[in-house]
């Protein structure tokens, strides 16, 4: 098996130098605005934040792939799928060389980086001095500067055990050396935390404390109780802290150990109390039990639901492989049944196998036979020699042409216009709604109703299992009436009604009259087919037997022009079918030579880009390897100032070791004199010096506990002075 290995140079940006040197060449031709790596070695480009800074970075590395194309010697010419001309190498050389940064850059960090470059190359220029910030370190910015909080009673004792009352002992100190203890070598002043006092912290801070001698505050009982662990509290929290008290208020009541008298009590309690432990402890491992048992049940459903799944995917694709093959085997059996078709047919055009001779005039005359269209299966391709007949022109062989041709189409056919559809007006210019509008409505009125009493399904009446109450429905409003004062009131009245009468009845009138102009044909039909006298049935009958006449001498006059029509339409059917489907063939063709010649055109069109492309990229590769010839030698000048200015480093830094190892043996060579001077001086001190030290330290350590303990005594005073005011009032 062969390997290839591809071998290459770092490539720098290809116009480095064309924007360092700010030179354009008119050979080079055109240079385009924005380049890939212009963020990292145009010193101009600036972009608005970091975001912009990776969106840039990451369209480089898109725009210039690196992937290489590497050609295998032995299928170089091959066009076969599994044996490919070339293979694709992930180039691991770098384009940007590695002495560039490629991180993010403030602004202020360009500026320092200029004024940097400027101190360099000008030495009369002067940097200014960098002026740190106070961190305050007792001011705002403590919360970053503490240390990790003390947690007595980190380790939690089980509830079962119970410990006697400890007295505290005074402290006693240690008798003095007689040398000075040893300086311990390494101390810790403080540690900066991880976390934040803000609302994105993790684990709250938690400050130190004091607490007072013989005092346990109930909070500390809750330290082993952590963010995440137990905090914020929840139910089981609380009902662990209620039963903590609990315990504590019953180990308030155990007798003391020291009481012997009492020890059997003491024992009953505690083993009263170890039982109750065991109880809940029980509870709470049925409850875990329940809980565990719960979530075995859902990893069991989730397993078997997954596994059905697996098999439901895997039971599909084994039906859509037997589905394919079914498929794929009935349309070999489809191809077999339709050769086996022809070959009977063929068969049966010439039963005796009889040999006949080839009817040349037929063959022309018919242009359905093998002469105009012969069947490629057959082994007969008439297009084989279409060249000759290709139809040269100028708009058609060249690129101007189709141009020009292109230029003289019309605007409506590159930019079609579609006009939207008129909405149908159905009302006239006064509000009024159009008569046949008025019509449509009513027939569709009228099929509907004609449709829903059609598919109206009539309901079986019911069998009555259990007697049922009919309602009756409710009786009239008697008409109200109206007492008359006088005669001529009741006239009035009678007036009115016999108006209202002749009103009601036009109405009616009016009804029937419509109803009887919308269906007048059928008003006559009737009375054409059930005609109630014997004269006008008579008089029906000599017009019937006259029309029936009149339509047999039509309808023989009807079938001879048919007859005659039919012969002339066939005979002018097969001329023109013969036309057309001669017409078609040729357009047919003359479409597909203009198609072909269209495709010979664009294949020549991109030959020729493809070659100017070419051309473009040698001349493009040229002018890179001048370009990397000019930044090798850049790169070697930089090596150069490195290497010096790295021999410069290390000699100063040989200095200032140097000058370090000599201070440390002067000041240690200074604390040992200092040292055997102090000695000395411990040496002459008499017991009169020795006590008044002595004083001098008690005094201080004593009188400031003094005035505290003084403080808090009066501070206690007026809490119960203030406490002992309400009582009174309320007395």
């Amino acid at each position: 098996m062969s390997h290839v290995v591809t071998i290459e140079e770092p490539q720098a940006n290809p116009q480095v130098s064309q924007t360092r040197c700010g030179v354009k060449s008119g050979t080079w031709g055109n240079v385009s605005s924005s380049r890939p790596y212009d963020f990292l070695y145009d010193p101009l480009f600036i972009v608005s934040s970091e975001k912009d800074y990776a969106q840039a970075n990451i369209q480089a590395n898109l725009i210039r792939n690196r992937l290489r194309k590497v050609p295998r010697f032995r299928t170089m010419f091959s066009n076969l799928i599994h044996y490919p001309r070339y293979s694709l190498y992930w180039s691991k050389a770098d384009p940007v060389p590695p002495f560039i940064r490629q991180e993010w850059k403030r602004h202020e960090e360009k500026h320092r980086e200029a004024l940097w470059h400027l101190a360099i190359t000008d030495t009369s220029f002067q940097m200014a001095k960098e002026v740190y910030a106070d961190p305050e370190v007792t001011g705002k910015n403590r919360y970053k500067y503490f240390e990790r909080p003390f947690l007595p009673f980190h380790q939690q004792m089980p509830l079962n055990v119970v410990f006697a009352v400890t007295k505290t002992e005074p402290y006693t100190f240690p008798p003095t050396s007689a040398k000075y203890p040893p300086i311990p070598s390494k101390c810790t002043v403080g540690t900066q935390t991880d976390y934040r006092d803000a609302e994105v912290q993790t684990d709250p801070y938690s400050p130190e404390y004091v607490v007072c001698q013989e005092s346990i505050p109930e909070l500390l009982t809750l330290a082993t109780l952590t963010w995440g662990r137990g905090l914020p509290a929840g139910q089981a929290e609380v009902e662990m802290i209620e039963r903590a008290r609990e315990k504590r208020a019953w180990e308030a009541t155990l007798p003391f150990l020291s009481d012997t008298s009492q020890f059997e009590k003491r024992r009953r309690m505690m083993n009263a109390m170890e039982r109750k432990e065991w109880a809940f402890r029980e509870q709470e491992i049925e409850k875990l039990q329940e809980i565990r048992l719960e979530v075995l049940k859902e990893l069991l459903k989730k397993r078997d639901e997954n596994q059905n799944e697996v098999n439901m995917k895997h039971l599909n694709a084994q039906w859509s492989k037997l589905q394919e093959a079914k498929e794929a085997k009935l349309a070999q059996i489809q191809h077999r049944h339709v050769s086996a078709i022809r070959k009977l047919v063929g068969k049966g055009k010439n039963i005796e196998g009889k040999l006949e001779r080839r009817n040349i005039i037929k063959d022309y005359s018919d242009y359905a036979s093998q002469v105009y269209g012969p069947l490629s299966r057959l082994g007969r391709f008439p297009d084989n020699n279409s060249e000759d007949f290709v139809v040269k022109n100028h708009y058609l062989n060249t690129y101007e042409g189709l141009v020009e041709l292109e230029s003289c189409l019309p605007d409506f056919v590159t930019q079609p216009r579609i006009r939207p559809p008129k909405p149908k007006v159905t009302t006239t210019k006064a509000g009024f709604l159009k008569r046949a509008a008025r019509m449509d409505r009513e027939l569709a009125e009228v099929h509907k109703a004609i449709l829903d009493k059609k598919n109206k399904v009539l309901e079986p009446k019911k069998l009555l299992r259990f007697l049922q109450r009919k309602s009756l429905p409710q009786p009239r409003l008697p008409t109200p009436t109206l007492e008359m004062s006088s005669n001529e009131e009741e006239d009035i009245e009678m007036a009115v009604i016999y108006l209202q009468k002749l009103l009601r009845g036009r109405v009616v009138q009016n009804t029937m009259f419509e109803g009887k102009e919308k269906r007048l044909e059928l008003i006559q039909e009737l009375r054409t087919s059930h005609a109630l006298q014997e004269d006008d049935r008579l008089l029906k009958k000599a017009e019937k037997q006259v029309t029936l006449a009149l339509q047999r001498q039509r309808n023989l006059h009807e079938h001879k022009v048919s007859l005659v029509e039919n012969h002339l339409a066939g005979l002018e059917g097969r001329v023109l079918a013969d036309m057309f489907d001669f017409l078609s063939k040729e357009l047919v063709r003359l479409q597909e030579e203009r198609r072909i010649h269209a495709f010979a055109m664009l294949a020549e069109r991109q030959r020729r880009m493809r070659e100017a492309e070419e051309s473009g990229r040698r001349q493009v590769e040229q002018r890179r390897l001048r370009e990397e010839d000019q930044i090798f030698k850049e790169v070697v000048k930089v090596h150069q100032s490195t290497v010096t200015s790295y021999l410069e480093d290390i000699i100063l830094n040989t200095e200032e070791n140097t000058a370090e190892e000599q201070a440390r043996a002067e000041i240690e060579k200074m604390a040992e004199e200092i040292n055997d001077i102090a000695y000395e001086m411990e040496s002459r001190r008499t017991q009169l010096q020795s006590e008044e030290i002595v004083a001098e330290l008690v005094y201080s350590f004593l009188i400031p506990e003094v005035q505290k303990d003084f403080v808090k005594e009066k501070e206690l005073v007026k809490f119960s002075s203030c406490c002992l005011i309400p009582e009174d009032n309320h007395l």
